[in-house]
């Protein structure tokens, strides 16, 4: 799902950089992962609504892929009329506010997109 499509590099210095910057997205994944999980786990609880075609399925230990599928149809629509600019954002569903919530941010940082 996350795998790199072939790529071809001719400096080293741009190989350094492309593996630094996945070391990091690889270290973003992990550290999110970890935050819900052991939120997850303080407070005795699974997370459900992740699973396709499952919403009633339940975890205690969801991996970072699915729950940023759980995303994946937030929108952000911006149009300009008369030279002012005005944003519209889908709303989060449940499921999207509570890994929101384990992950420790609060749903002012999703609205703060609007301006």
């Amino acid at each position: 799902m996350l795998g790199p499509t072939p790529l071809y590099l001719s400096s080293e210095e741009r190989i350094k950089g492309l593996i630094r910057l996945l070391s990091i997205g690889l270290r973003i994944l992990c550290l999110l992962e970890f935050s819900v999980r052991k939120a997850l786990s303080d407070q005795g609880e699974k997370l459900a609504g992740i699973y396709r075609g499952n919403p009633k399925r339940a975890t205690a230990s969801p991996i970072t892929e699915m729950m940023l599928k759980a995303f994946e149809w937030v929108s952000l629509i911006e149009i300009v009329l008369d030279g002012v600019k005005h944003r519209c954002l889908s709303p989060l569903s449940a499921v999207q506010v509570r890994i929101l919530a384990l992950m420790g941010f609060s749903t002012a940082i999703y609205l703060e997109l609007t301006g």
